[in-house]
């Protein structure tokens, strides 16, 4: 069943507007020391063919062995997608010739995945949410790398990668537009960290995409696909949906009909290109892989995984939203990563909710994004920030003072609390000294006095000049309140 059309979405074309329908194909490598049918190693970064064993380099008689670990993480990584668990599953062969697949065929799972259909919420910047289905999750082994810039007459390959265990994750077409498709990888990977199922790191490689792109007047039948292949950044994704589509659209509007192939994107050029007309499932000739038994397991097995799967980000933001009184926009920032959540609980613990998010979201964020740094490289601690928080919170020291006080953390570390003190930076709340200084700035600008209490607008200004007189120490509330008084401004 067709959903209602969004006009926004739509594409113009030089004849009528376009629907884009986009499908993703995410296939994500599975956190895992060894491979998914042998014992060699996963890490990154190797001796070109150094974790190769006998059976990842298809050696005669060697028989693949299932990796139990990549099981519980394809099923932890199906319950996260609250996806239909299949406690049968098949695994097999689909055959095809490329210098970097040893054995001539990679074992995957083709009618009977070890994980069917699922949902992925996702939240758009617009505070809109899409549904994207998932029509599957299955397990197969990654092929090589082939290596063409070494040597200007020769190829050479590389297995390290080869029998890696793949999660290749299915979504149905339900996105319409290059800004949903970033969000709904963006998602994908969030949940794919906090299960701790696959990194996510799209530069190694570990996070890939595979896009199917067709476009179709608004109501109409779905249109011819092409597949992008092996898209490695979400700001990829979105240069080479927009370039596909409009691509298609184009050749449409002239007459012609778009060709189901596969094609690749360019990121130096901002385009795709054809590699290869696209195979069909029977051109695989799959069949189920005569090594290896179906893989069968208990409901047991999966409760169990299932009671030790930590929060995940539609809980935690919930959570966030309830317990902290939130924004759904400031929880949203802070569930990104599991790791920024984290720090923002420890920061918010016995303290007001909004006031830590607002420094842990606009300093912390801003400044480590300013500094291209991760949470886990912040100069500043939870704790640090968190004495900052509770400084403010009592009136030791003003909001402007407490920036200062940040800058000097961040910079030379220490005790915010001990700084306050050692550098005479403590907020003036005795009234006295208040008073002289809001009676000197009123003396001083005689003129302006009238016309505050014709517009009281004005008082700002006021405000401004004590808090200048008193090198920002003067608690902002005092001020305002005494200047109202001798003013008599309402």
């Amino acid at each position: 069943m067709n959903a209602p059309v969004d006009h926004k979405k739509l594409i113009k074309g030089a004849t009528g507007d376009w629907e884009v329908v986009i499908g993703m194909e995410i296939h994500a490598q599975v956190t895992s020391k060894a491979k998914l049918f042998s014992g060699a190693a996963t890490a990154f970064g190797a001796e070109p063919n150094a974790h190769v064993s006998l059976v990842d380099a298809a050696m005669p008689g060697m028989l693949p062995v299932i990796n139990r670990e990549c099981v519980r993480q394809a099923v932890r990584t199906g319950l996260g997608l609250k996806a239909q668990i299949n406690l049968r599953s098949v695994f097999d062969r689909k055959n095809y010739f490329y210098p970097d697949l040893p054995q001539g065929y990679q074992i995957s799972q083709y009618k009977y995945p070890i994980v069917g259909e699922g949902e992925v919420v996702v939240d758009m910047a617009d505070g809109t949410q899409i549904h994207v289905g998932i029509e599957r999750l299955h397990l197969e082994q990654d092929a090589g790398k082939s290596i063409h810039d070494l040597h200007p007459a020769q190829s050479f390959v590389d297995l390290n990668r080869s029998g890696v265990a793949l999660m290749e994750i299915v979504s149905k077409p339900d996105l319409r537009s290059s800004e949903e498709a970033k969000a709904y990888v963006t998602k994908l990977r969030t949940i794919l960290r906090y299960l701790g199922t696959c990194d996510g790191d799209m530069e190694k490689g570990n996070l890939r995409a595979d896009v199917n792109v067709s476009v179709r007047r608004p109501g109409d039948p779905l249109g011819t696909r092409c597949e992008i292949k092996n898209v490695n950044s979400i700001r990829f994704i979105g240069q080479a949906i927009e370039h596909e589509a409009r691509r298609q659209i184009g050749i449409i509007e002239d007459g012609g009909t778009i060709d189901q192939e596969t094609r690749l994107f360019d990121p130096g050029k901002g385009e795709t290109r054809s590699m290869r007309s696209k195979e069909e499932a029977h051109d695989y000739r799959y069949f189920p892989d005569p090594d290896l038994l179906p893989l069968e397991f208990t409901q047991d097995f999966v409760d169990e995984l299932a009671t030790h799967l930590p929060e995940l980000p539609d809980e935690k933001k919930e959570r966030f939203i309830a317990a902290y009184g939130l924004s759904v926009y400031d929880a949203g920032v802070l569930i990104a990563e599991r790791e920024s959540a984290d720090f923002f609980e420890r920061v918010a613990k016995g303290r007001d909710g909004k006031a830590a998010a607002n420094w842990v979201i606009n300093e912390l964020f801003g400044r480590l994004n300013k500094e291209g740094l991760g949470i886990a490289d912040s100069p500043i601690s939870a704790d640090q920030l968190g004495a900052i928080v509770d400084l403010i919170g009592e009136g030791v020291i003003s909001g402007k003072i407490a920036k200062d006080v940040f800058e000097i953390v961040w910079s030379e570390g220490g005790d915010p609390r001990a700084i306050v003190e050692e550098r005479g930076m403590k907020q003036v709340t005795d009234t006295g000294a208040i008073e002289k200084a809001v009676d000197e700035v009123i003396a001083a600008n005689a003129g302006k006095v009238e016309q505050v209490k014709a517009k009281p607008s004005m008082l700002g200004w006021f405000v401004g000049q004590v808090m200048k007189s008193t090198g920002g120490k003067a608690n902002p509330q005092a001020v305002n309140a005494m200047l109202k008084d001798k003013l008599g401004i309402e």
